[in-house]
């Protein structure tokens, strides 16, 4: 996932900052975005949610990678 942070800060919803399950993106004191890739759950819930086109660009992850669900 690559957040273009230029195209965000004319978003005035920014549906990403509540959608995203794990909290990973921040607003800054300027305006403009951050986004904390290291516990990403690679959910693509941002990538649905964003009206801004270009602002986010998400691959879905190779097969085997990403969130594994493991039974106890």
């Amino acid at each position: 996932m690559v957040l273009n942070s230029t195209i965000c800060e004319s978003c005035s919803d920014r549906r990403c900052l509540i959608a995203c399950p794990a909290s990973l993106f921040v607003e800054t004191s300027n305006g403009s975005m951050i986004f904390n890739y290291e516990n990403c759950f690679e959910c693509g819930t941002c990538y649905l949610v964003c009206n801004q086109e270009g602002a986010i660009t998400w691959n879905y992850p190779t097969g085997g990678y990403g969130v594994d669900f493991l039974h106890s």
